[in-house]
């Protein structure tokens, strides 16, 4: 770890490049032991410095995309209904593209799914019979890492599909184990059997489903913090019902972005002091059923959680492109 003095530097230049005052800058250090002419001198050395003179440069040009994203969003406002996730009852191709997927647009689309058996067959009971003695990977001991979805990783358990499907029987609301997408390379071999229950969605989605899709399963209260995918995806439920939080993608300057596509700010609770820009964001609420199909578009950010006990499929093989990943760079800590 840095010394405190190289601590301080680190905040004094990251709050000059946002923007912020130096006489603001100067009081907070004097709240912290710096005396007045300490503090003075430590931000005239980091006005001073070529480094952060380069640095302010760079976040001008940060902010002039930040304006335009904004002018999107009030833009956006502007349309009849805005803030609403819109049901359509299956839309042909060519409108989903273009109403939806092009425009950067969630909606939840019915009747799509109504030929799927898993929504006769799918239940813990059936789970037991087909694939009950495959070894399947979950997510576990989530409740205790408040950053368990960056995390993820270190979650990793692999038990008998049984043993888990007990457990989501068992187990009423709660957070800490769940089955998701992270768990996706072992499970779509150890559930294989399911796939059967599951027909192509050809409208939307190319043939190349099985390596593009994800199965989810879990008890309920399981939750999906706030972030973004790199991909355009499809949220199918099958069992149960999901509530879903939607935030534009043009308004990620208001979500605490910190690291890589997560935010700090958890949904399910909104702390309005720690994150006053939230209230400047767009919310976008909806609740999925049965047969429902829900498109999150790039960039979006998303919380989820389970109602019920949830299984729900997840699709990013549309039959436009989609590797929006290829030129994503941001990683490390914003």
């Amino acid at each position: 770890m840095a010394p405190p003095i190289e601590q301080w530097r680190r905040w004094i230049a990251e709050n000059l490049l946002l923007g912020n005052p130096p006489e603001a800058i100067r009081a907070v250090l004097e709240r912290n032991e710096f005396g007045a002419a300490e503090a003075a001198r430590e931000v005239d050395a980091a006005l001073e410095s070529p480094y952060v003179q380069g640095g302010s440069r760079v976040a001008n040009r940060l902010r002039k995309r930040e304006w335009t994203l904004t002018v999107y969003g009030r833009l956006a406002r502007m349309r009849a209904n805005s803030g609403v996730v819109e049901r359509r009852e299956r839309p042909s191709r060519d409108e989903f593209f273009e109403e939806y997927y092009a425009q950067n647009r969630p909606v939840i689309i019915t009747g799509m799914l109504k030929s799927w058996p898993a929504l006769e067959k799918w239940n813990l009971g059936y789970f037991r019979d087909r694939c009950g003695d495959r070894e399947v990977e979950v997510q576990f001991g989530r409740e205790s890492d408040e950053n368990y979805e960056l995390n993820g990783p270190r979650h990793k358990r692999v038990m008998p599909f049984r043993q888990y499907l007990d457990l989501v029987e068992s187990a009423g609301k709660t957070n800490d184990f769940y089955m998701t997408a992270n768990n996706g390379s072992r499970n779509q071999d150890a559930l294989d059997a399911l796939w059967s229950d599951i027909d192509p969605i050809d409208e939307y989605l190319d043939g190349d489903t099985r390596d593009k899709s994800f199965f989810w399963l879990g008890p309920a209260g399981t939750k999906t913090p706030y972030h973004h995918d790199l991909t355009n995806n499809f949220m199918a439920q099958v069992i149960g019902r999901k509530h879903v939080k939607l935030v534009p993608l043009h308004d990620t300057s208001y979500i605490y972005n910190n690291v890589h596509c997560y935010s700090e700010v958890d949904a399910s609770a909104v702390d309005d002091a720690r994150f006053p820009k939230m209230r400047d964001a767009q919310v976008h609420e909806c609740t999925l059923g049965p047969g429902e199909l829900l498109f999150i578009p790039i960039g979006w950010w998303h919380y989820v959680e389970g109602l019920d006990t949830t299984a729900t499929m997840s699709f990013t093989n549309f039959r436009r492109y989609n590797d929006f990943a290829e030129n994503y760079t941001t990683y490390q800590h914003l």
